[in-house]
């Protein structure tokens, strides 16, 4: 009975998460330069409608360049915008973009796509950083390129590196967990309940030192240990 309720609520709402979206771009394009608080409502109403209690860890550094986030549900993002205080600039697949008036969710508020097929997809997203940093817009990468199970986390790409040493980028680790279970888009279920998200310590970005691996090693360290408390509950 539980997994048929979970079901029908995980069906209603990605319809009205697709339906929002659509109003969400229109905003946008019409209020330009409100462009971050949109989006802070909008975050604010999913997780009303889903029933999510955030558990916030740690300290968020507001001068943070380049947050690093493990990606497991369409949530992640939501969480983000809801607790940041700035007009975040998010990394997404070219894909995304390219979605018949949905990638429009790219556009509409200048965030960042790149072509990971294509060798020159890395100079443009070197590009398109430097801009959006120039705003005083902080970066959001997922290192892990794709959402995981929500079990174990994927190996990083070297994107969200590369770039960070280009600029000796300011990067905050955030470690997410039970995004998935309140929402898993790929089987349609839903259900309310908690979410944790804990800030790491951030870091320097510099060539000096193999600083990503260890980052990727410690987020790796904290979601393992997470978890492992989280399936107890």
């Amino acid at each position: 009975m539980n997994q048929i309720l979970s079901r029908i609520k995980g069906i209603l709402y990605i319809i009205q998460f697709a339906i929002t979206v659509f109003m969400m771009i229109i905003l946008m394009y019409l209020f330009r330069r409100h462009n971050h608080f949109l989006r802070q409502k909008w975050a604010l109403l999913q997780i009303k409608l889903l029933g999510i209690k955030i558990e916030e860890v740690g300290q968020r550094c507001d001068d943070t360049n380049l947050f690093l986030i493990n990606h497991q549900s369409l949530l992640d993002i939501v969480m983000l915008e809801y607790l940041h205080t700035k007009n975040i600039a998010w990394v997404a697949k070219l894909e995304i973009e390219k979605l018949p008036f949905f990638g429009h969710i790219i556009k509409a508020p200048k965030m960042i796509s790149v072509d990971r097929e294509n060798k020159a997809g890395l100079i443009q997203l070197i590009k398109d950083v430097e801009n959006r940093i120039s705003q005083g817009r902080p970066i959001a990468i997922f290192p892990e390129g794709t959402r995981s199970d929500g079990k174990k986390m994927l190996p990083f790409k070297s994107g969200a590196k590369i770039v960070a040493n280009k600029f000796g980028l300011k990067v905050q680790p955030v470690v997410i967990l039970g995004s998935r279970d309140r929402l898993d888009s790929v089987n349609l279920r839903a259900t309310s309940g908690k979410i944790k998200v804990i800030f790491l310590e951030p870091l320097k970005a510099t060539k000096d030192n193999d600083w990503f691996a260890e980052v990727e090693k410690q987020m790796n360290e904290v979601f393992e240990k997470e978890l492992l408390l989280w399936d107890k509950k």
